[in-house]
């Protein structure tokens, strides 16, 4: 079924955002993930959390259960804990790709209805329906994409686009 039109453009940024993860952290060892500019800002392994934490939360408001433990630690207002014991790069990347094959079927099966829905509370939606709330999550995830294209620059790599 395709995507329905309402949620087209996200589906398509989801899509690409999909892709340009793999290629942000491509060559970037496990011990740099943890590397971060100052005390105030977060690292590569946080942001990838947080980024599949709101795709996860994304996935259960349309209706797709992706049960995947441990990705509380990176919901939204939750703070980087230096001391914590983060999950390994590899694990993180195993569940972006994992989630991110759920996430098209989810897209490409959820309802017109279900998109008119009044969108639940939690992050804003601009029309005030789940399809609305849709796109603020694609927008999210571009958003803290290019956070880590900029610690790729920042840890000494090429930009992920040349």
């Amino acid at each position: 079924m395709p995507v329905p039109a309402i949620i087209a453009a996200a589906a398509t940024e989801f899509h690409g955002n999909t892709a340009f993860l793999e290629k942000a952290v491509a060559g970037i060892p496990p011990e740099q993930w943890l590397s971060r500019p100052n005390d105030h800002s977060n690292h590569i392994t946080w942001i990838v959390g947080h980024v599949l934490w709101a795709r996860q939360a994304l996935l259960s408001r349309i209706g797709t259960e992706w049960p995947h433990p441990g990705l509380q630690v990176f919901a939204r207002s939750a703070k980087l804990d230096p001391h914590a014991a983060y999950p390994a790069p590899d694990a993180l990347l195993a569940g972006w790709r994992e989630c991110s094959g759920v996430l098209v079927s989810a897209l490409e099966n959820v309802t017109a209805e279900a998109l008119a829905a009044p969108s639940p509370g939690g992050p804003p939606s601009p029309d005030g329906k789940l399809s609305g709330f849709v796109g603020v999550l694609a927008w999210h995830d571009t958003y803290h994409l290019g956070q880590i294209a900029y610690l790729r620059c920042w840890l000494g790599y090429t930009g992920v686009f040349g």
